[in-house]
C-alpha cells in the first residue's frame, strides 16, 4: 500500500466517523447542543484546512452556529471534495509545503503530509469530545474507533 493509499483510507475512515456521529446526534433529538457545536467546528475545520490547501480565501468561520442539516450537508460536500483533493495531491509530492495564515493571523508553512495528517487527527480528537459529553449525559454514542472501521469493512 502507497502513502496515498492510505491517505485515502485515512480519509474513508474519517467520512464514515463524521456520519456515525451526526447520526448519533440526530437519534438524540437535538437534546446535545455541545455534541453538535463540535461537530459542526470539525466539519467547518476540515473546510477551512482544504481551502489553505487549495490557497483559496477562509470561506466559514472555524466555530460555525451548530446546525445539524448544515452539518449533514457540509460531510457529503466534503467527503467528495476531500476525495478530488487526494487524488490531485496524492499524485504529487506530498512533503511540498503550503503556506497560510492562521485564524489568529499568525504566517505558517506546513508539508501538506502533515497537515492531511492534522486534518483526521483534529477530527478524531473531537469526535471523541463528542463521545464524552453524549455518555455524560446519559446518550448513547456512536462507536467510530478506527480498528472498529476496518474490522466491519466501513473502509478498506
Amino acid at each position: 500500500m502507497t502513502v496515498a493509499d492510505y491517505l485515502r483510507k485515512e480519509f474513508a475512515y474519517n467520512a464514515w466517523a463524521n456520519g456515525a456521529v451526526l447520526a448519533a446526534i440526530r437519534a438524540s433529538s437535538g437534546e446535545n447542543s455541545r455534541s453538535l457545536q463540535l461537530m459542526s467546528h470539525i466539519l467547518a475545520a476540515e473546510r477551512v484546512w482544504l481551502e489553505r490547501l487549495r490557497q483559496v480565501p477562509q470561506s466559514v468561520p472555524v466555530w460555525p452556529e451548530p446546525d445539524l442539516k448544515r452539518c449533514e450537508a457540509d460531510a457529503a460536500d466534503l467527503q467528495q471534495r476531500w476525495h478530488g483533493y487526494l487524488d490531485l495531491a496524492t499524485a504529487g509530492d506530498l512533503w511540498q509545503t503550503i503556506s497560510y495564515k492562521n485564524t489568529k493571523g499568525e504566517a505558517w508553512t506546513s508539508a501538506i503530509l502533515d497537515v492531511l495528517t492534522h486534518v483526521v487527527m483534529h477530527s478524531a480528537y473531537h469526535r471523541g469530545q463528542i463521545a464524552s459529553h453524549m455518555r455524560a449525559i446519559g446518550q448513547t454514542p456512536a462507536y467510530t474507533d478506527f480498528i472498529h472501521a476496518v474490522r466491519q469493512g466501513q473502509v478498506e
